[in-house]
């Protein structure tokens, strides 16, 4: 039985090597936006680093997950602590769609995609990875998303996050039964 139900189901697979999460986020589009583009909010739930506003340009996201919790790393995860992602931006079409790509083990990079639609006074977040590298790189990134995705929604209701590593590790195992079978 899934326990997640509302703001924090669990993300689905929609196609081979494609993972899709969905929430819905306190405010309107142009706030969320914000929080996807700009480094300064980026870096409150995700990672900071410049990110360009057109199709071919640069995005480095740099991790400091120390900052979004009060928790500390576990070992296996401590050395990405100011690991940085680069890519390229695929799609810019503010302040609905925006994807760029992302680094993979196997040389050939993944795609993220963030899809915005007003949901009231709301937005509804459709975050898309696709052309992930193998079943492992599902399990971290869906484990990855969905826990940076409750800092984020905790961040625009004004509340700390707390907890992120043993949320990230309680995924894990939640998410790798359901990717690996």
């Amino acid at each position: 039985m899934n326990e997640h139900v509302g703001n924090d189901r669990l993300g689905v697979v929609t196609a081979p090597r494609t993972i899709r999460i969905e929430r819905i986020l306190p405010g309107p589009i142009e706030r969320v936006w914000t929080y996807l583009t700009e480094s300064d909010k980026r870096k409150k739930w995700l990672a900071e680093g410049p990110m360009a506003n057109y199709v071919g340009g640069d995005v480095e996201l740099t991790f400091y997950h120390s900052q979004l919790s009060n928790e500390p790393a576990p070992a296996d995860y401590q050395k990405y602590e100011g690991h940085t992602n680069k890519g390229k931006v695929t799609r810019y079409e503010p302040p609905t769609l925006l994807s760029f790509t992302w680094p993979e083990s196997t040389g050939e990079p993944s795609e993220v995609t963030f899809d915005l639609t007003a949901s009231g006074s709301d937005t509804l977040l459709r975050v898309t990875h696709t052309r992930l590298a193998g079943k492992d790189s599902m399990v971290n990134v869906a484990s990855g998303w969905h826990t940076h995705l409750g800092v984020l929604i905790d961040h625009l209701n004004g509340e700390q996050t707390r907890g992120f590593w043993d949320k990230f590790s309680r995924l894990e195992k939640e998410y790798t039964q359901i990717i690996t079978g």
